[in-house]
């Protein structure tokens, strides 16, 4: 009888278990330009900690993140030493990575959230994260490449 009951609520926790799966949660994802001379190629990279191989030989000079602080918040693996400099374009805003020098980029790493542009970076006063694409100015991410239509 005891074997029984045991076995029962043994099998009614796995059950109730079942029923009610993880919730699934949504990951941010760097999209990722990598150019070497006239050749680029694209890579999503999801910002979960997972290394993503670029399966290419490319030598790449500039990495372009337009919707991802990806200096900061990924990890660019290479055979040998680089340097990885913050670059914004003044007329269209887009930031890059400048890689030097050019090398081929075996794998990429990403981890972590940013806010977007025009998301909100501060509110009742705290810190709710990086701007993606941009600097928080007031409570708000604003565009690198702010400019009045006059």
């Amino acid at each position: 009888m005891k074997f029984s009951a045991i076995a029962l609520f043994g099998a009614s926790l796995i059950a109730s278990s079942l029923a009610h799966p993880l919730e699934e949660r949504n990951v941010q994802v760097a999209h990722l330009t990598f150019h070497g001379g006239p050749a680029s190629y694209e890579l999503a990279v999801p910002a979960d900690g997972s290394v993503v191989k670029t399966n290419n030989d490319i030598s790449v000079s500039i990495i372009d993140a337009p919707d991802y602080n990806a200096i900061y918040q990924c990890t660019f693996n290479t055979a040998g030493e680089k340097a990885l400099v913050s670059s914004i374009d003044t007329h269209t805003g887009l930031q890059s990575i400048i890689v030097g020098p050019p090398q081929p980029i075996i794998s990429v790493s990403c981890q972590g959230s940013c806010v977007p542009t025009y998301g909100v970076c501060f509110s009742n006063g705290q810190y709710t994260g990086p701007c993606c694409n941009g600097f928080c100015a007031a409570t708000r991410c604003r565009p690198w490449n702010i400019s009045s239509s006059a």
